[in-house]
């Protein structure tokens, strides 16, 4: 598989003298991606700029060079045929062997590459491929049909969460859940959507039944709400490839045994959806990271809420999928033009780009990858019911709301008359002050409110002694008296 790579003829590795230096120095650094010390970004885990770019879509437009435009359709193709051919010398490998100790790592690199024909399919349905839609829906389908997704109603799902990335209601791939939907979750609906390993099993059920928290909607059916009726015919056309490669794989496992059919094809196939699941979650998922509704929603600022990430040597095996930023403002740019593009318009970005955490492993491995998963995992599960800019929030956010439930409602109730001086109380600004406090900023916050209601039951209750006084000095203190102290007994309450 290493030799076929080296010698694939239009690869960015494309002679064996790269294969050798990649053995010999598997330490070099990459300096590609590096960043530029004369511009400052965002680094990961910190929070970008909440204000709406100074820069429009034609200005990223404009700092991208336009040889990055051109699509060449032999250099394309020549990747597709680079793939099948080691997933061919892949399965030949382990159908020969039949060894136990070999299946493991048949595995695992059978499923990166068939996550890999993915990300062909993937550009095709971009268009990015070629300007030959003919070409594109042949390439297309083939790669996607093996891996049994159904090209076209993928598509069409996918070109939906690229036309409203960032936005919480209208995106369509791992937009967030809010508060009052996560509460009302049962306990296996959270772990199928955020525990490990059971969330890398869901891409199966995304294509009959859509994303969690969204309607139905099948990737297979021509009548389903994802699609319009003039598309049924194409959603038609790549439901009957799937079910063709359905029927292919029936016959391979009536002729050859279910124990090959499991471990030649069905074992990889898992490990390829975990990868497109792990993926897209890392690209559209980081708690500092913003998402948007109503009119702070832009384009621009959908596309700015992605984030790229650095996959260490998987980068060139899946086709660059790591620069994902400006493959979601500029879709139709090439794979293989992605890098240039992105280190053209990073300047422009400034701190408007996370920079992404680099590998830094001698074998150039993302271990760096698996604690964002689970980090994120974790800490991304839930936004506010109300806002037009959001952030997300753990279940320890949920529970420390509950707790203090008590305090936060008797504090806003005394406040009540004096809210309208004490700040901006909009939904956005609520809703971006709540995600961007520091740890322990609930308590202080409390702390604050318990004191503002000291003050307050301490000047009420001297207005009450105050009218006290004053009733006795007229004789009407009888009533007047009472009536004020019970009032001030009822504030300070």
């Amino acid at each position: 598989a290493l030799l076929l790579l080296s010698f694939s003829p239009c690869s960015e590795v494309s002679t064996p003298l790269f294969l050798l230096k990649v053995l010999l120095c598997p330490a070099e650094k990459d300096h590609t991606m590096e960043k530029s010390p004369t511009v400052q970004y965002t680094p990961c885990g910190e929070s970008p700029p909440l204000a709406p770019p100074p820069f429009t879509l034609k200005d990223v437009r404009d700092a991208i060079p336009k040889h990055c435009w051109v699509k060449d359709p032999i250099r394309s193709v020549s990747f597709f045929f680079r793939d099948c051919l080691i997933v061919a010398a892949l399965a030949a490998i382990a159908w020969k062997l039949d060894h136990p100790l070999v299946y493991p790592l048949y595995w695992v690199a059978q499923g990166t590459m068939f996550w890999a024909l993915f990300v062909i399919g993937h550009d095709c349905g971009h268009g990015s491929f070629s300007d030959s839609k003919v070409l594109n829906d042949i390439v297309g389908h083939i790669s996607h049909s093996f891996i049994l997704v159904p090209f076209h109603g993928w598509r069409i799902s996918h070109r939906t969460h690229h036309n409203n990335h960032g936005h919480i209601h209208n995106d369509e791939s791992w937009f967030p859940m809010q508060k009052q939907k996560y509460t009302q979750l049962e306990w296996y609906q959270k772990a199928g959507r955020f525990q490990l390993p059971t969330v890398l099993f869901g891409y199966i059920l995304y294509l009959f039944v859509n994303t969690p928290g969204k309607p139905w909607g099948s990737h297979f059916h021509p009548g389903s709400r994802l699609f319009k009726p003039s598309e049924a015919t194409d959603v038609i056309t790549s439901t009957t490839c799937w079910l063709l490669m359905v029927a292919l794989l029936c016959w391979f496992g009536s002729a050859f045994g279910f124990w090959k059919l499991f471990s030649i094809y069905l074992v990889p196939y898992v490990i390829g959806t975990a990868w497109l699941v792990v993926v897209t979650f890392l690209h559209h998922t980081e708690k500092n990271v913003p998402w948007f509704q109503g009119e702070e929603w832009s384009y621009l600022r959908g596309a700015l809420s992605t984030l790229d990430r650095d996959y260490g040597f998987f980068n060139s095996i899946h086709h660059n999928i790591e620069t994902h930023v400006v493959h979601h403002i500029f879709p139709a740019i090439p794979h293989y033009h992605l890098v240039e593009a992105t280190e053209a318009v990073k300047p422009l970005l400034g701190k408007y780009y996370v920079e992404p955490e680099k590998c830094t492993n001698p074998v150039n491995f993302p271990m760096h990858l698996v604690k964002a998963l689970s980090t994120n995992m974790r800490e991304c599960r839930y936004v506010e019911d109300e806002g037009t800019v959001f952030y997300y929030k753990s279940e320890a956010d949920l529970d420390s709301v509950s707790l203090g439930s008590g305090v936060k409602t008797s504090a806003s109730t005394l406040g009540e008359e004096t809210s309208s001086g004490e700040g901006d109380s909009s939904p956005s600004s609520s809703s971006r002050e709540d995600s961007e406090r520091e740890e322990g900023a609930a308590s202080s916050s409390s702390g604050a409110e318990e004191q503002r209601d000291l003050r307050r039951g301490g000047k009420d209750k001297k207005t009450a002694q105050q009218s006290l006084a004053g009733g006795k000095k007229k004789g009407g203190a009888g009533s007047s008296a009472a009536t004020a102290k019970r009032r001030g007994s009822r504030r300070m309450a």
